[in-house]
């Protein structure tokens, strides 16, 4: 039986009012804090673009401290929630659902970018010549793309060779297979079990104490990261292909504010207050261009909101391989941008073959950066008029498409959550009304506790 706090309970604990001054006490705010660092890492990119460059280890060590501490955390969260559960129907009838939502409206993702790229066209009046272009430079990205597993392979690759091999790579997928297992052995094995999840429970409570010290580097890791991007690729890139970017940054906040809105609207919650509560991951995202920096905060937040620990633990890291909207968006949207700009015409025939394949190769994406890139590249196979080298053309600007494709993924699986929570009967709404109205406790330290949000 889950023990809710309540409304009180939950400001006592995390909503104290700072004392001081005005601005002192906005300054300790984490969304302020990595605003700032942004603006920061902006200016010193654009200032100084070999020293902004040179600040990309910032943002790459933030990235490596959060991956570390992913993996243990959501085995702790899953197998700790699925012992206490231990109902395999439950858990079957969790996962299948899971499985019907990412598809449906990973599906609408895609739709709207060739909706938004036939209607729009983005890349009308760039006349480029596919023989101008450096085949040398997308060849990297088409290798991988074509080294990708197969099905048989990719299904195989969930099971792990050893179970810290999984942990030590830090594959999710994997991690998440050997947390079921473990929550379902701990189930079966009575008071030994319970003390057994007892004890995972309490390393989870570490985990999560790590992590709320790590997100505290997040301001510094935002601005190293942006002024590297800035600095590298320069602001000329993004207005150069502007109108590629602002329609892309447009049709997802479309997507947010269209569909998951009303998904999230006829759930009984509004999208707007449910982005104010993750503002502070929503800017981490913006400043590192990875939605895996925020997850751990994700799925604790989401706890907060009233969702039950396993559907949390099982919704958000499988999201996070098999429900990526933005990277959806991208690649129809992206490929129709390239055959505009290369006068590459598409019949209807090749427009339905890019959804269907797209539906697949967008399956098992990771939220790192780089992956919609190599995702794209696998996609534009199905049309073989479409020269590959005209990749090279969206190569500079990938960084700041990147951005939004995270954004957007990480606000699709935060809803995903709380409405496959909400229809299994694991979500306190009264729990969820309640914490968008006083909007999200203040501070990493919140995640110091993080245990108690359950």
């Amino acid at each position: 039986m889950r023990v809710i706090a309540s409304a009180p309970a939950l400001c006592k604990r995390g909503r104290h009012k700072p004392e001081g001054d005005t601005g002192l006490r906005y300054l300790r705010l984490l969304y302020v804090q990595v605003l700032i660092g942004v603006v920061l890492g902006v200016l010193v990119g654009a200032l100084w673009p070999g020293f902004g460059a040179a600040l990309k280890p910032l943002g790459d060590a933030f990235v490596k401290l959060i991956k570390m501490a992913v993996a243990p955390v959501i085995f702790c969260t899953v197998t700790a929630g699925l012992a206490r559960m231990g109902d395999l129907k439950a858990f079957g009838r969790l996962g299948l659902r899971t499985v019907v939502y990412f598809e449906v409206v990973s599906t609408f993702a895609l739709l709207i970018g060739l909706v938004v790229g036939e209607v729009l066209h983005p890349g009308r009046g760039f006349n480029i010549d596919p023989r101008t272009l450096d085949p040398a430079i997308a060849a990297g990205y088409v290798t991988k793309a074509h080294h990708g597993p197969g099905l048989a392979e990719y299904l195989l690759d969930l099971v792990p060779d050893a179970f810290v091999g999984a942990f030590a790579r830090g594959d999710l997928l994997q991690v998440l297979v050997l947390a079921i297992l473990a929550g379902l052995a701990c189930s079966r094995m009575g008071e030994f079990g319970e003390k057994v999840t007892a004890v995972i429970d309490d390393i989870g409570r570490l985990f999560f104490g790590i992590i709320g010290v790590i997100v505290k580097l997040a301001p510094i890791a935002a601005f190293g990261a942006m002024a590297f991007t800035i600095g590298k690729y320069g602001v000329a890139s993004l207005v150069q292909l502007g109108a590629l970017i602002g329609v892309f940054y447009l049709t997802a906040i479309v997507f947010v504010l269209g569909v998951l809105g009303a998904i999230a609207a006829v759930s009984g919650f509004s999208i707007l207050r449910f982005l104010a509560y993750i503002r502070d991951e929503l800017l981490i995202v913006l400043g590192t261009s990875s939605s895996e920096t925020v997850l751990p905060q994700l799925m604790l937040k989401l706890q907060r909101l009233g969702a039950g620990k396993v559907t949390t633990g099982l919704v958000v890291p499988t999201g996070y391989s098999f429900n990526l909207d933005g990277t959806n968006i991208y690649m129809t949207l992206a490929t129709l941008f390239l055959a505009q700009a290369t006068n590459t015409p598409l019949s209807w025939q090749q427009e339905a073959a890019l959804l269907g394949v797209a539906m697949l190769t967008s399956k098992g994406a990771s939220g790192v950066t780089g992956a919609g890139f190599i995702t794209l590249a696998a996609t534009l196979a199905v049309i073989p008029n479409l020269p590959i080298a005209a990749l090279a053309l969206l190569v500079g600007v990938d960084r700041f498409m990147s951005t939004c494709r995270a954004l957007t993924n990480l606000v699709g699986n935060g809803v995903a959550t709380l409405v496959i929570a909400g229809w299994e009967g694991d979500l306190d709404r009264d729990r969820l009304a309640a914490e968008l109205a006083q909007g999200p406790a203040a501070g990493p330290e919140v995640l110091l506790s993080g245990a108690e949000a359950d």
